[in-house]
């Protein structure tokens, strides 16, 4: 069973720890827009793609107010390796426990060469300065996902 969230409802909190050990949450961002974005796995190609626009276009997203946070099932040492691999300039969390992809409902069934599994639905949430969701991505285009949020495509 997933949970549904929709425009609207509130962001659910959860607190998790970054790519430095320090434990994060979304009230850490209160009056500031966020950007969540879960995605499967560091270092796989199309995760690498996504982050790697996110990071091309960062200037751009902090320009348009937003603080930019990813989160995967992958440890804090997993992201702290792909961050200095990719120079990412913004927060990775590990979701080892799968609280906040649950919380959001972005663990789900996938299908991979007509073998089911469960996974991390690559999901994004634009979230306002209250912790309201504004809007929900399902379908990331990863290699322009940026321009995604930024409302130009």
């Amino acid at each position: 069973m997933s949970v549904e969230l929709k425009t609207g409802d509130k962001a659910p909190t959860f607190s998790l720890f970054n790519q430095d050990g320090k434990l994060v949450s979304p009230e850490n961002f209160k009056g500031k827009k966020l950007v969540l974005f879960f995605y499967p796995k560091d270092n796989t190609p199309t995760c690498t793609t996504e982050v790697c626009n996110l990071r091309d276009f960062y200037a751009e997203l902090k320009q348009a107010g937003y603080e930019v946070i990813g989160i995967s099932p992958d440890s804090v040492k997993s992201h702290k390796k792909f961050i200095e691999k990719q120079n990412l300039p913004y927060t990775l969390l590990a979701d080892e426990s799968l609280e906040a992809a649950k919380a959001y409902g972005v663990w789900g069934e996938k299908q991979l060469y007509g073998r089911k599994y469960m996974g991390i639905l690559r999901t994004t949430f634009l979230i306002d300065e209250k912790g309201i969701i504004q809007k929900i991505f399902t379908k990331v285009i990863a290699k322009d996902h940026a321009n995604q949020i930024l409302g130009k495509i």
